[in-house]
């Protein structure tokens, strides 16, 4: 799970450091990056519901993989702004990829034995990328350094905001 957390909070830096140099992205449209970031990892959803028990139910063949793509995470985006009033779409939209985007961009530095990354642009491109990696999935540092750097966002935005609240307008 400390990967989960790592994504969510890299989304929640992400939207924040958003949130200060457009006025548009409020505290909710924060959140909408924290959910994009996580939306590739809905894949998981197989260890509570196995694909096989889907096939079966369905008559189909099944697989959750598809989730942790960018052809998967661009149709659960689009399926995700149906669920948002016609007037914030678009930046709900703009902002889901963002984070989900975030999540892909971290998942390249994960190490791969192969040297290979997973082909997470599937279907855009087939094939994955030639990278060496930096980290493993199960390795506690980047969650560590993640929440470092979003407490220090954190504490600078609580500063910032309360300053600006608190200070009349001209």
């Amino acid at each position: 799970m400390a990967e989960l957390f790592t994504h969510v909070l890299a989304g929640y830096v992400i939207g924040t450091l958003l949130s200060w140099r457009y006025d548009w992205v409020t505290y909710p449209f924060v959140t909408v990056v924290m959910v994009g970031a996580a939306l590739p990892d809905l894949n998981r959803i197989g260890l509570v519901l196995p694909a096989d028990a889907v096939a079966a139910l369905l008559g189909v063949p099944f697989s959750w993989t598809p989730l942790h793509r960018a052809g998967g995470t661009l149709l659960v985006v689009c399926l995700g702004a149906l669920l948002v009033s016609r007037q914030y779409r678009r930046a709900a939209v703009a902002l889901l990829f963002v984070g989900a985007a975030s999540h892909y961009a971290l998942d390249f530095f994960l190490y791969k034995p192969s040297g290979v990354t997973g082909p997470l642009l599937w279907p855009f491109r087939t094939h994955g990328f030639a990278v060496e990696g930096f980290y493993l999935s199960s390795d506690r540092w980047p969650a560590v350094v993640v929440t470092a750097v979003a407490g220090v966002v954190w504490a600078v935005d609580r500063r910032w905001m309360r300053d600006r609240e608190t200070t009349p307008p001209a």
